[in-house]
C-alpha cells in the first residue's frame, strides 16, 4: 500500500502517469516503465510514497537501439519494493541525474556512465569510478570486444579438449564479441 488513502502503489503510479507509464507485477515485485522524460518525477514520486530506501541502480544494453536504466528502492514501512526503469537512446544515451532526489544514486550514476556510457545531466561529479586512467570502451556493452580472452587463453577449462593439454579438443570458438580475425597469427 501506498500512503494515500488505501490505495496501491500500482493505482497511485496509473492515477498519476496514465498511460505513459507501464505497470506489472512479477513474483511479487511491481515494475514500472516510463518514458526517460518521467524519470526523475517517477523516482520522486515513489520516494513520497513511502519507498525512501535507493538499493541500486544500473544499466541494460538493449541492442541495437537502447539502453534501460533501472533503479530498485524499498519502502522501509510496508516492506515494498520497486523496480523502476525507464530507456535511453544508444546514439544519445542522456537521462537526468537522480542525485536530487536520492543521494544514493551518485556512485551508481557514475558506475553507469563508465560501464555503459549512459549520461546522467546534472551529475555532481560524473567521473570514472572503477576502471583505470585511461581506460577506452564501455566494458559492460555488448558490443565491447572481449580482447583479453583472445590474448590469453581461458585457464578455466570446463570440458576434456578446453585446455592446451590433454584430449583432442572441438573447434575452438571465440569468446562472444570478438571478430572473427581478431587476435590470430596469419
Amino acid at each position: 500500500m501506498s500512503g494515500g488513502e488505501g490505495r496501491t502503489i500500482s493505482e497511485a503510479i496509473q492515477e498519476r502517469y496514465g498511460t505513459r507509464a507501464q505497470v506489472s507485477e512479477s513474483f511479487g515485485e511491481i515494475t514500472v516503465d516510463v518514458p526517460a522524460g518521467d524519470w526523475i518525477d517517477l523516482l520522486g514520486f515513489a520516494r513520497s510514497e513511502g519507498y525512501e530506501f535507493f538499493d541500486w541502480l544500473t544499466g541494460v544494453d538493449e541492442p541495437p537501439d537502447e539502453f534501460s536504466v533501472v533503479a530498485h528502492v524499498f519502502a522501509p514501512a510496508s516492506r515494498g519494493h520497486l523496480l523502476l526503469r525507464t530507456r535511453v537512446p544508444r546514439a544519445d544515451p542522456r537521462l537526468p541525474s537522480a542525485v536530487g532526489v536520492f543521494r544514493g544514486a551518485d556512485w551508481h550514476e557514475r558506475e553507469t556512465f563508465e560501464m555503459f556510457g549512459v549520461i546522467f545531466e546534472g551529475h555532481p561529479n560524473l567521473v570514472p569510478l572503477l576502471l583505470p586512467e585511461g581506460f577506452e570502451g564501455f566494458p559492460l556493452r555488448k558490443d565491447f570486444v572481449l580482447a583479453s580472452r583472445v590474448a590469453k587463453a581461458w585457464p578455466g577449462a570446463k570440458e576434456p579438449g578446453e585446455s592446451d593439454h590433454g584430449s583432442p579438443s572441438r573447434r575452438k570458438t571465440l569468446p562472444p564479441g570478438v571478430p572473427a580475425d581478431w587476435g590470430r597469427d596469419g
